[in-house]
């Protein structure tokens, strides 16, 4: 985890270049650390993490791992965009990469930040209050959004919605109603999926938490119908079959975290894998898992990593990590899986005050490096290699 000299000297050169060229402008230049080894690169060049920071303090940053270079950015949107007013905003909730643009999901700061996807300058942000996650089909962005204000409330009366954005014009173009504070979605032949989870009006009542998956279609961007599931839902994807995978985070009392496996074609739950889903990520026909359930009853959290295979639904593993690096993560925030090597990457949020890390693990999961990240890091966006 040290820098190499030449990553030194970079640095001292960059910034007598900043400060001559740039007196007028307080510049944050980014930090580079050599982790792991080069390598050629075929389909992504690296991939980008996205820190949430704390909230309520402006401290979401952005870092770039290289593939090819094998070199760790840190905080390069403040670098990249020095003159961007409290920089990335409050709260990264969600990041990803469509064509030549990327999208972070800035949640509490209401809106999605738009950069070039290779350099990360900025290009505009759209208002969306409350947002949450988002997903791509054809030229349009969909993007989830609580619609209300950031407040746990049984009462809680302000419905949630999908929002439609225009890629090419970046301008918000429609938006379709759905349940009570709406996370994940995912889109499968024409259709887009979204996990609704009533959070703030469940907190202090089980009932008061939504159960159901809305399905939109998306020629005529109206919700034509609600998928049961259960309590409390928050993430869901699709695996190379175009069936879903939803997780649901329990009531942290009696009622556990569980995974649900919904059938494209019948549409509805037909299967239910027992352990915690936080996070995963789908690669090939493997989704690797790591749960983080809290408990009211026993006041300690319940932590968990699992592989389940999307085909015979069996839990492969329930240790990713095999080097007993385990009981050095404090709390496990994000996952990703490198589709041509894959390594798995997890990120540590540790105690959500202070910086967090990124562990690299090999696919026998022994640990290969881990780096320091920003604030509470946990969403990754791979960034392929465009071919002219």
């Amino acid at each position: 985890m040290k820098k190499t000299a030449y990553l030194y000297i970079f640095s001292i050169i960059s910034t007598i270049c900043f400060n001559a060229c740039r007196e007028d402008i307080e510049m944050i230049l980014s930090e580079d650390e050599l982790m792991g080894e080069p390598r050629e690169v075929v389909g992504y060049k690296g991939f980008y993490l996205l820190n949430e920071g704390n909230m309520g303090s402006n401290k979401a940053t952005l870092d770039y791992y290289n593939f090819e270079t094998a070199v760790y950015t840190r905080n390069i949107y403040a670098e990249r965009n020095p003159t961007v007013p409290k920089e990335m905003g409050d709260v990264g909730n969600d990041i990803g990469i469509y064509g030549s643009k990327l999208y972070a999901v800035i949640n509490c700061s209401n809106k999605v930040e738009v950069m070039d996807a290779q350099t990360a300058a900025r290009i505009t942000h759209v208002n969306i209050p409350n947002c949450r996650f988002i997903k791509f089909l054809g030229r349009y962005a969909y993007v989830t959004s609580y619609a209300g204000p950031v407040v746990i409330d049984p009462n809680y009366e302000q419905i949630g919605y999908v929002a439609k954005i225009d890629t090419a014009t970046l301008k918000e173009v429609d938006r379709c109603l759905v349940g009570f504070q709406p996370d994940e979605l995912e889109i499968v032949d024409g259709k887009i999926y979204v996990a609704n989870s009533g959070g703030y009006m469940g907190a202090s009542n089980t009932t008061g938490y939504e159960r159901t998956v809305s399905v939109i279609d998306v020629k005529s961007f109206k919700e034509e119908k609600r998928i049961d599931v259960a309590y409390n839902l928050e993430r869901i994807k699709a695996d190379s079959r175009g069936n879903l995978w939803v997780s649901s985070r329990g009531d942290y009392k009696g009622l556990p975290a569980r995974l649900y496996f919904i059938d494209k074609q019948r549409q509805q739950v037909t299967d239910t894998i027992p352990i915690a889903a936080t996070n995963y990520w789908i690669d090939d026909d493997m989704l690797y898992v790591y749960g983080t359930e809290w408990s009211h009853i026993t006041q300690d959290w319940a932590i968990s990593y699992s592989i389940v295979d999307t085909r015979t639904h069996k839990i492969v593993t329930r240790n990713i990590i095999t080097d007993g690096t385990d009981k050095e993560i404090q709390k496990p925030y994000g996952i990703m899986v490198n589709p041509e090597t894959k390594e798995v990457y997890i990120s540590d949020a540790g105690n959500y005050v202070t910086p967090g890390l990124l562990y690299c693990f090999s696919t026998e999961g022994k640990k290969k490096w881990v780096v320091r990240s920003g604030n509470i890091p946990g969403h990754f966006a791979l960034l392929p290699i465009y071919k002219n």
